[in-house]
């Protein structure tokens, strides 16, 4: 198992309100990792994708260890996001300028064998194997809920006027609900976690091939963010990739 990750602030904004952890022990063969894109603005989402992501691996940190089972990993990663979900609401109130801010967060364990993967909002994770590109993870967004009802088509949505409206984040709110995605793992499979400026501008189709045909996987995160960068940058982009 081998992992690359980036972040890159785009050529619209002003900070980078992107953060990701990203930590292999092979050791024990796990693998952590998380993106979380922060969000409101001036209100301090950089610091909120900060501390998700980080009391996010805080607490993973503290409750793994060999032989785990799936639904330990399940109950685990459930807790880990409660936990960063508190953590940023808790910083909300402590002052005007950060009331408000949330960030998404797409994460979790991984090992050769299987990942186990929470979402809240529209960051996503990729599996990419002998059949091609798979969603893991379902968008928390005003559009992917359309999708889901069939009130939109999908070359529609990619794009809509509230494409980038999410009906769920973590830490504006007291308590957080994550969905938890579990796929198995095959020897030359990849896992990518991103935020949306990548899938923004880069459909799945391109993810794809970048990682299979575009070069050495050591930089493709890099590659993929340039192409995203060519389109116009609109947004923060991150991107991690693991190989297996």
């Amino acid at each position: 198992m081998n992992a690359w990750a980036n972040t890159d602030i785009g050529f619209s904004r002003t900070q980078n309100q992107d953060y990701y952890n990203l930590e292999i022990n092979h050791d024990t063969g796990f693998a952590l990792c998380v993106v979380c894109d922060g969000m409101g603005g001036a209100k301090a989402g950089n610091i909120a994708s900060e501390i998700a992501a980080n009391s996010f691996f805080e607490e993973l940190h503290m409750l793994i260890k060999p032989g785990m089972t799936l639904k330990a990993k399940r109950t685990y990663i459930r807790q880990a996001t409660t936990i960063a979900n508190k953590k940023v609401y808790d910083k909300s109130l402590s002052s005007p300028d950060y009331y408000g801010m949330g960030t998404t967060l797409v994460g979790g364990i991984v090992t050769p064998s299987q990942a186990v993967i929470a979402n809240v909002g529209d960051s996503r994770g990729y599996l990419i194997d002998r059949t091609g590109i798979q969603r893991i993870t379902r968008d928390h967004s005003v559009v992917e809920d359309m999708l889901y009802r069939g009130d939109l088509s999908a070359e529609e949505a990619k794009n809509h006027p509230s494409k980038n409206l999410i009906t769920r984040a973590l830490g504006t709110d007291e308590t957080v609900l994550c969905d938890i995605f579990s796929v198995e793992i095959r020897q030359g499979d990849y896992l990518v976690l991103c935020s949306d400026g990548l899938t923004n501008v880069i459909d799945d189709q391109e993810i794809l091939y970048e990682v299979l045909h575009g070069g050495n996987p050591a930089n493709c995160c890099q590659r993929l963010i340039r192409i995203a960068n060519s389109r116009g940058g609109p947004d923060n982009i991150t991107v991690i990739l693991l190989s297996f």
